[in-house]
């Protein structure tokens, strides 16, 4: 162990750690969870800390050397390097001050080692003065929560254009599949298999939409705002070098939030995106609650589809096989929609100046992303895209359906066709039987009536075969 000091006096620290006496106290002051930050949150926190090492450089402000130092150790970082030195736990002092300054001690010590210090010396480059000049913890979380954000969501949207592209696929392989309707898990009028599908891919596609409408306006940054939105202590041109720098640094396009301190009073954007993958989530679990009902059987269920058999179903049932595709999504969505809640409940607490919970927010919002991503990745290629049908059985279902009673409506009236889909249910025979037995329609009307394809597209079914 080695001995630092902080503003409250002496620490001790382990003699191989990067970081310093604030980051060891928040260790041993927050041992919740045992997690730790995501890569893209600390890739995002040190990105900051290289643009702003530059942009203060830049601006006169700091050293060049001690700059260029800053700027390199932190680059290492956004490259992959060290992160087994970010070691705070995401639940946290407010506001997200020790992961702010185990990102300033962690740099620093990179940067006094090159130039030629002692970890833990923090001479030349100072974790605060350095480091952290021209920041203040609540312009870096919030501005770090974002970047991440914006570097996450699009890997989801790419895997989201698959699964709709996976699911339109399927949409063209029914679309010949004539099968019942379902309201209420009663039978309704015919539709196609396909048609379902389609339904599927564009419910899917408008999600995505909804997502990237969200995430453009995570890329609205508020960095230069400082302690409480003024900029104290921060170059006038600050904030718009930050955001050039920031840009060209991460690839992504970023502007300015337009008002530092509804920035850093407001986390609406936040709630906005994770409000978006709330509405995936529940899109999500209705197509695969769908898919497992579809499924369902195979020998006394729907059984219209088949689901690609992945593993063994039951450790006592020899045989069986279960749909643990759609199961395991279900799961995961379950948990973003309860990470929604969180998000909310977090955003809403902020007070005056500041939102406190930003940390808790960053962190269930990356893990809303990231199971969605593998899972839905997982969904398309291990699942839907090894979708099978059995389209016997699903005409046999639609064409001993009751509801196809309803293109009898244009005929012989509303209450005569109820009247025949009762006796048809009661006698255990078809509607065409006990139409003809009426003598409502021939035969060969019924034949045009009653042909289950037509009934599945806009019209009147056998209306033109029939004049």
């Amino acid at each position: 162990m080695r001995i630092e000091f902080d503003s409250l006096g002496q620490v001790q620290v382990p003699d191989n750690a990067l970081w310093g006496a604030q980051t060891q106290r928040a260790v041993v002051n927050f041992p919740i969870s045992s997690q730790k930050p995501s890569a893209s949150y600390v890739r995002a926190t040190a990105i900051v800390k290289q643009a702003a090492a530059i942009v203060n450089t830049r601006l006169g402000l700091l050293e060049p050397t001690l700059g260029r130092a800053i700027a390199l150790a932190a680059e290492e970082i956004s490259r992959g390097a060290h992160y087994d030195q970010f070691v705070v736990d995401p639940y946290q002092a407010g506001a997200g001050t020790s992961h702010n300054m185990n990102a300033n001690e962690v740099i620093a010590n990179l940067a006094n080692l090159a130039l030629g210090g002692q970890a833990g010396e923090y001479k030349p480059v100072h974790p605060n003065d350095h480091v952290n000049m021209a920041q203040s913890t609540n312009d870096v979380i919030p501005t770090a929560t974002r970047i991440a954000l914006a570097s996450e969501t699009p890997r989801l949207m790419v895997v989201l254009e698959q699964l709709a592209g996976t699911l339109e696929s399927k949409a063209i392989e029914f679309d010949g599949i004539i099968k019942s309707g379902r309201t209420h898990l009663q039978d309704a009028v015919p539709v196609r298999l396909g048609q379902e599908f389609g339904a599927y891919a564009l419910a899917v596609r408008r999600d995505s939409e909804r997502i990237a409408a969200a995430l453009a306006r995570v890329k609205r940054l508020g960095i230069g705002g400082t302690a409480t939105g003024t900029g104290l202590n921060a170059h006038p041109d600050y904030h718009r070098e930050m955001l050039a720098e920031l840009s060209r640094i991460s690839g992504i396009e970023f502007v300015s939030s337009g008002n530092l301190f509804e920035s850093m009073q407001s986390s609406a954007d936040l709630v906005d995106l994770s409000a978006a993958l709330r509405t995936l989530a529940i899109t999500l679990t209705r197509i695969c609650n769908d898919l497992r009902l579809l499924s369902s059987g195979p020998s006394n269920g729907l059984g219209e589809i088949k689901l690609p058999a992945l593993q063994p179903g039951s450790s006592i049932m020899p045989g069986k096989v279960n749909p643990a595709m759609p199961e395991m999504v279900n799961m995961v969505c379950y948990r973003v929609i309860g990470n929604d809640q969180t998000v909310m409940m977090a955003a809403q607490a902020g007070q005056l100046e500041l939102n406190v919970m930003t940390p808790i927010i960053v962190y269930t919002l990356l893990e809303s992303l990231g199971i969605l991503t593998t899972s839905l990745d997982a969904l398309a290629h291990k699942c839907i895209a090894g979708i099978t049908t059995d389209a016997e059985r699903c005409l046999l279902y639609a064409e001993r359906s009751s509801s196809l009673a309803t293109a009898l409506n244009p005929y012989i009236g509303y209450a005569a066709a109820a009247k025949v889909a009762q006796e048809a249910l009661a006698r255990g025979v078809s509607l065409r039987q006990v139409a003809l037995e009426r003598g409502y329609l021939t035969s060969e009307q019924l034949n045009i009536i009653l042909d289950t394809r037509a009934m599945t597209e806009p019209g009147i079914p056998g209306k033109q075969g029939l004049e």
